[in-house]
């Protein structure tokens, strides 16, 4: 709901930091596109071709791995669930878990051998548990990609093969990498897992960047003869956790440095600042019939933002209320936005909710209300 907004501002502690170092251009690398985003605030750092139709090959997984997370966290499947391998799923093409057809293989293998051996017959295999066929599949990984605001993505399958409709954004890819790393932490451990064995084979995670660099702990490579060699890679430093999605490089080395360069970059100038802590009071808003007429107002999430480093503390936060907000509320109700100011120029914002639903107030204090709303 859109209204016209009272302003406050808040300021941090303020006395401007010393000179802030100077932070150099964004390296540029040799890769169809690329983008590197905070994790903590889900901000942009840099990025090339960031909103591009890309393909994705096995970055796909990513997706197919995130609604069957779901399925298990809604109780539709269990790690344990038996799961029998169709022919289907037994004659996929490309990377394979070699399961064998006819055989019934638990839920946590078959994440293991998609997520570490990228196993195309695995993903099939997961995909037909969760939603009976792989097209009625691919309609879940669409829906999740909507609620995920993952705008310019559409999926055609659970394996990354390629399809006529079947593309990404290196964005929308971040923001997916980021949702699975926050809402599935307990699953996210598979992706810096370095092997996995399965029927008697052995095979290593081809996510190269678990060896060279420590601080990487996933997330999923991919590779097509039309997408090129692809990477989504995170890190995780000193309590910062950047995400980079690179896209459209000529080897498994170049996507690895060219995702190392990113990372770095990041590492080196920028760093992330929570504002603001989820459920804490910001302010109190004028609620009409609310028992008491006010009610204390904060974010419903951790407020980050992410700045160039040493800016962190001139950072300003304009609060804007809603002039006329009627009980009763809830908690998912919208009543203003906090906006992260520096120098001027917003590097961040949120929306603002009831920290404790707000119910309606008495006879008395209803009328009354209603009457004081006719004039104000």
């Amino acid at each position: 709901m859109k209204f016209p907004f009272a302003a406050l501002l808040l300021l941090l502690p303020a006395l401007a930091s010393a000179d802030a170092p100077p932070v150099p251009p964004p390296p540029t690398i040799a890769a169809k596109a690329w983008v590197l985003m905070d994790q903590a605030s889900g901000q942009i750092i840099t990025g090339h071709g960031a909103d591009q139709s890309v393909e994705p090959a096995s970055l796909t997984k990513l997706m197919t791995a995130y609604a069957v997370f779901q399925a298990l966290h809604s109780g539709k499947l269990k790690l344990d669930t038996q799961v029998p391998i169709s022919e289907h799923a037994w004659r996929a093409d490309g990377s394979r878990t070699f399961l064998d057809l006819g055989t019934k293989v638990p839920v946590e293998i078959l994440l293991q051998g998609m997520i570490v051996q990228s196993g195309n017959d695995a993903s099939i295999a997961l995909a037909e548990a969760v939603a009976g066929t792989e097209p009625t599949f691919a309609l879940l990984m669409n829906q999740y990609a909507e609620r995920l605001g993952m705008t310019g993505s559409h999926f055609e399958n659970a394996t990354g093969l390629p399809g006529a409709n079947h593309h990404v954004t290196v964005t929308d890819m971040a923001k997916l990498a980021r949702a699975v790393i926050r809402e599935f932490p307990d699953y996210y451990r598979w992706y810096s897992q370095r092997e996995f064995t399965w029927n008697g084979i052995t095979q290593a995670n081809r996510n190269g960047l678990l060896e060279r660099d420590p601080s990487v702990d996933g997330v999923k490579t991919g590779m097509t003869d039309t997408a090129g060699y692809c990477l989504i890679a995170s890190a995780r430093r000193e309590g910062m956790r950047l995400i980079s999605v690179v896209v459209g490089t000529d080897s498994m080395k170049s996507r690895e440095d060219a995702s190392l360069v990113l990372l770095n970059y990041g590492f080196s100038f920028f760093e992330s600042r929570k504002l603001q802590a989820a459920g804490q009071e910001m302010a109190r808003l004028r609620v009409y019939k609310a028992s008491g007429g006010r009610a204390a107002v904060g974010v419903a999430e951790d407020l980050y933002v992410t700045l160039p480093r040493g800016e962190g503390e001139r950072v300003e936060l304009k609060l804007e209320l809603a002039p006329k907000v009627f009980a009763p509320l809830s908690t998912t109700d919208r009543v203003g936005v906090v906006r992260a100011m520096l120098d001027g120029k917003p590097v961040g914002e949120a929306a603002l909710h009831p920290v404790a639903d707000v119910p309606l107030g008495g006879f008395f204090r209803r009328l009354w209300d209603t009457i004081v709303s006719w004039f104000n």
